[in-house]
């Protein structure tokens, strides 16, 4: 089943994408769409549900996530063109929960930015919580799998210092959904085709098979460090292809540039890049 929220940011209501790919309403049956009211969710008759007339916002697919958890470095070749060691464990960070927004929304470079990038990444929400989790079941962990864009200022990640928060948590970086899509529906995470386009021009190809942790190593290291509770989001690596390892000449982004994503069976985004304004006091997500 694939689940969201739309609307307006803080205004958003709980949603369904039937077989025919219809967006129906789910507010007369849950509140909102959390990890709480997940199995409600899932129980509606989806056919039953009014359809949402015209085409709104889209937001991060389920409300309440608790944090968000990052791997670094987790393709080869994306290692390589970064210039960094290929881990030998997973490379852990973790993004500003400010920095949440829906999957469509503008992407607002922050004050001075001259190194922001891109990285279309495999989300995975957690249902369960994982603390010591065996590798084994740790897949059983999972609530359901979505759309990320690990968005990034290069300079502020790697010249201030070695905290990679400083550049991955700005807001509006972490662009989420349109979906929860749920594991059954998903099928294997190891196989699913990624791709990310800049103003129309291919920069990112990949597959989630290609990843040196798979998601279930992945989230069976990270429980043995930082208990996973049931809405935390964690997101997996990006394949190779971002700007900072274009060669000859390395590609950031400016204002006027569009950025394209999708991943099998997640959904796409497509996100305007502007310069910074304010974005005033509420929430993105």
């Amino acid at each position: 089943m694939k689940l969201c929220r739309y609307g307006q940011p803080g205004q958003e209501k709980p949603g369904v994408v039937d077989t025919d790919g219809t967006l129906r309403d789910l507010s007369g049956v849950v509140a909102d769409l959390t990890i709480e009211t997940l199995p409600q969710a899932l129980a509606a008759d989806v056919a039953s549900l009014p359809a949402v007339e015209g085409n709104p916002r889209i937001g991060v697919p389920i409300a309440g996530i608790g944090k968000i958890v990052a791997i670094g470095l987790n393709y080869r070749d994306h290692a390589i063109e970064s210039g960094l060691p290929i881990p030998t464990e997973p490379v852990m960070f973790m993004k500003a929960l400010s920095s949440l927004c829906g999957p469509n929304d503008d992407v607002v470079l922050p004050k001075g930015s001259t190194h922001g990038d891109w990285e279309v990444e495999l989300g995975v929400i957690i249902g369960k919580t994982c603390r010591y989790t065996p590798r084994d079941e740790a897949l059983d962990k999972v609530a359901g799998y979505t759309l990320v864009n690990d968005v990034s200022e290069r300079f502020n990640q790697k010249e201030r210092g070695t905290q990679w928060s400083k550049g991955k948590g700005h807001d509006t970086f972490c662009p989420t959904g349109p979906w929860l899509v749920t594991p059954d529906e998903v099928g294997d995470p190891q196989d699913l085709d990624m791709r990310l386009d800049v103003n129309g021009e291919r920069m990112q190809t990949g597959n989630t098979r290609t990843m040196i942790f798979a998601v279930d190593e992945l989230i069976s290291y990270v429980s043995e460090y930082v208990t996973l509770y049931p809405g935390d989001l964690v997101i997996t690596g990006t394949p190779p292809g971002v700007g900072e390892g274009k060669k000859p000449e390395k590609i950031f982004l400016k204002a006027g540039d569009v950025m394209e994503l999708s991943i099998a069976k997640l959904g796409t985004q497509k996100q305007n890049v502007v310069e910074w304004r304010h974005l005033g006091e509420g929430k993105l997500a």
